[in-house]
């Protein structure tokens, strides 16, 4: 059974991108399943840090964008959710190429909902392992505070 309470596509998502810092860091969508989503990201001059390697804050770049859109195609349209909390570890170097990030749900709660973030390289070698916690807002109607 899937975790998606909306319907989305791929290309659906890679427009919300358009004019962001994701689009920015040449961060894309690429597949999804019943319990995933995952993005790729290019390491290059845009993601170095000085010394020629993948910055770590790419890396949580990376991890928040797919947690972020994940966690809101996982609630009803009255609900919408944000960042609380985000950590990473940084496993491996990388220079070159493109890293892979997979998003899954530890805990999807009423108010909360928890995401795993699994970064790795073309060789499926883990770069950064990342966790976030989302909180689940309602949408305020009209005319309240």
């Amino acid at each position: 059974m899937s975790i998606w309470q909306k319907k989305f596509d791929l290309n659906n998502l890679n427009q919300t991108s358009v004019n962001t810092l994701v689009q920015h860091l040449g961060i894309e969508y690429s597949a999804f399943d019943d319990n995933s989503l995952t993005a790729i990201m290019p390491v290059d001059s845009r993601t170095h840090q000085p010394f020629g390697m993948l910055h770590g804050g790419a890396s949580v770049v990376l991890a928040e964008t797919l947690g972020s859109i994940a966690a809101n195609m996982c609630v009803s349209d009255d609900k919408y959710c944000v960042g609380l909390d985000i950590n990473a570890n940084h496993i491996r170097v990388v220079r070159t190429g493109f890293v892979k990030g997979t998003a899954s749900p530890v805990h999807l709660g009423a108010t909360t909902q928890v995401w795993q973030i699994t970064i790795t390289d073309e060789r499926d070698s883990l770069v950064c392992t990342s966790r976030l916690t989302m909180a689940v807002l309602k949408h305020k109607k009209k005319g309240e505070v």
